[in-house]
Order: C-alpha cells, then sequence, then structure tokens
C-alpha cells in the first residue's frame, strides 16, 4: 500500500486512482475519479475526485459537505494552480482531505499547507521522512492565509 503524509504524519494511503476511461459507476470504494467521471455520476456523495491542471474546483461547490477527498495533481512543481486551487476550496467551506499529488517539491509543503491542503501523495516516496519536517519549516508568518487567517500585526495586537 502506498504512503503519503496526512496531518503531520507518514500513513498508508488506502485510496487508488481509477483509470479515467472506466465507468465511474462500475468503480468502488476508496476510489478516486476524474472530474469527467465524478461529474456524470448521479449519486455524488462520498465520492473523491481528482482535478488536473486547468480544472477549476468551481463544479465541485454546491457538493462540497459530500466529498471525503479532493487530489490536486502537481504535473510539474512549476505549475502553481493547485496552490490557488486547494485555497479556494478551503474558502468555500470544504472540509475533508485536500490532499497535492503529483510533481512538487518538499520545499513546497509548508506554502502547501498554507493554502489549505493536508495530506500530500509525493511522487518520491522514500523521501517522505525527509519531507515530514517541511511543514514546520517556519514558525511564524507575516501574511494571512488558510491555516491562519489574520496577519502577524493583527495578531500581536
Amino acid at each position: 500500500m502506498p504512503k503519503l503524509i496526512k496531518r503531520g504524519q507518514i500513513v498508508d494511503d488506502p485510496w487508488q486512482r481509477v483509470d479515467p476511461d472506466a465507468n465511474a459507476n462500475a468503480t468502488g470504494e476508496h476510489q478516486i475519479l476524474s472530474l469527467e467521471q465524478w461529474l456524470q455520476l448521479p449519486e455524488k456523495s462520498g465520492r473523491a475526485v481528482q482535478l488536473e491542471p486547468g480544472q477549476a474546483p468551481s463544479p465541485l461547490f454546491e457538493h462540497l459537505d459530500q466529498i471525503p477527498l479532493v487530489a490536486v495533481y502537481f504535473p510539474v512543481f512549476t505549475d502553481g494552480r493547485g496552490f490557488s486551487y486547494g485555497r479556494e476550496l478551503r474558502e468555500h467551506g470544504y472540509k475533508g482531505e485536500l490532499r497535492a499529488s503529483g510533481h512538487f517539491l518538499r520545499e513546497q509543503l509548508s506554502y502547501l499547507h498554507r493554502c489549505g491542503f493536508d495530506a500530500f501523495l509525493m511522487e518520491d516516496e522514500p523521501s517522505l521522512e525527509e519531507a515530514l519536517p517541511r511543514l514546520a519549516d517556519f514558525s511564524e508568518y507575516y501574511q494571512a492565509s488558510i491555516d491562519q487567517p489574520l496577519p502577524l500585526f493583527r495578531r500581536r495586537g
């Protein structure tokens, strides 16, 4: 079973990505559907979805309370759209697991977390132990973000 970082710990990943050409209605539990598959489902409750670059999260907004996992795929570490997708989902009230997957650097974990991501499925699984401390790279931030809505000057009083 693959491993990932979730809420600050290395854990087994029970979710599997479904072949994008498969029939979404025939898939089982703990499977991550493509956005197209997910949109075709008559009953979306309890079904996970993956967003690819260029697929805005807006189609998910009216169903956020029913989705247990949203995975955002990063094709290369220089593609920053996923950061915005994470922030948008959290700003619209998404409370479930928000997972970054694909090609991102462990140096980006802290920034991804600030945008609302709480799970990280890295391409280079053996580096999970080395990546875990990167979530605590900074003890304080000046700017407001999803994980700290007040800027530093407001927190200091």
